[in-house]
């Protein structure tokens, strides 16, 4: 299914559907026959990767039994959608790659966010110069100076979740070479890690680093991941993600069994690294590491 065609309100809303069809005991084709419309259009709003409109939304909730008015119009919250496609098409939007676009529309919405990093720094962690390091890689023409910039727009803008009111806990697990691998030189890596060290004292935020010298017996690092939790205004309950990165490759898992598994993961490597205080030390004595070499060979 096509990730662009989802958001995290259809995701919700979807979620409530199929709580709805569960409580009232009937199954997705008979649902479906309520609006007149095909079981696979039932499953792919339950998937939210499909639209419905507010009366189709209504008959369906009340004739499975769901009449509340308060409920009813949670419903029809969830089903407002801003996220057109020229949203993402205007300004500093558009540097976010389509199959990235249902990560930052979930990380607008939730409440946790737990990360797992073995090579680059997570991006809502990253500093200016460290995010300006990474776009300019192997770019020279003026074309893409002005995508660097909308990337370094788009990512600085995705950060303000983390400092907004009532922001979501962000929890990171950083294998050692995230803190060691150079990107920009050493003086950006100075910035990069100094501005680590300052949003770490942030209560919000919790930072773990893996040191090489650590094994985690059957919990690695080998993919990057993300564990997201959208609280739900419905019935249905917290929506819960594994977003996992590998080889360029996105992507989106809801699957009870499968999101279970990496939560394991997470608990095993959370164990495994060094405590909060502890990984603020490890990161203070890597960014010496970088002042003396630089300072030596300056």
């Amino acid at each position: 299914m096509a990730t662009r065609l989802r958001t995290a309100r259809k995701l919700l809303l979807g979620r409530e559907i199929e709580h709805m069809i569960s409580t009232a005991g009937v199954s997705q084709s008979e649902a479906a026959k309520i609006i007149e419309t095909s079981q696979s259009r039932i499953a792919m709003l339950v998937n939210g990767a499909s639209s419905i409109t507010v009366g189709d939304l209504e008959r369906l909730a009340t004739q499975l039994g769901f009449t509340d008015p308060g409920y009813l119009e949670t419903l029809e919250e969830l089903r407002r959608d801003n996220h057109k496609r020229g949203f993402w098409n205007t300004g500093h939007r558009r540097a976010y790659l389509e199959d990235l676009r249902l990560l930052v529309d979930l990380e607008a919405y939730a409440s946790l966010l737990r990360v797992t990093e073995a090579e680059i720094m997570p991006g809502l962690l990253q500093c200016e110069s460290y995010i300006r390091a990474l776009h300019e890689t192997g770019h020279a023409d003026a074309d893409s100076d002005e995508a660097v910039a909308d990337s370094v727009r788009a990512r600085l803008a995705r950060q303000e979740i983390l400092t907004k009111p009532a922001p979501p806990q962000f929890r990171a697990i950083l294998s050692e070479s995230c803190l060691r691998r150079e990107y920009g030189g050493r003086t950006v890596m100075l910035d990069q890690l100094q501005h680590l060290i300052t949003v770490s004292r942030r209560s919000n935020i919790l930072i773990q680093v893996l040191p090489f010298t650590v094994t985690t017996e059957g919990a690695g690092m080998e993919d990057r991941f993300t564990l997201v939790r959208v609280p739900s205004p419905g019935a249905a309950g917290d929506l819960d993600m594994a977003i996992v990165e590998s080889q360029g490759d996105i992507r989106y898992i809801d699957d009870k069994p499968a999101v279970a598994a990496r939560e394991t993961v997470w608990s095993r490597l959370s164990a495994a690294a060094l405590s909060a205080d502890d990984s603020r030390t490890f990161i203070e004595h890597v960014a010496r590491s970088f002042r003396r070499k630089t300072f030596t060979t300056g």
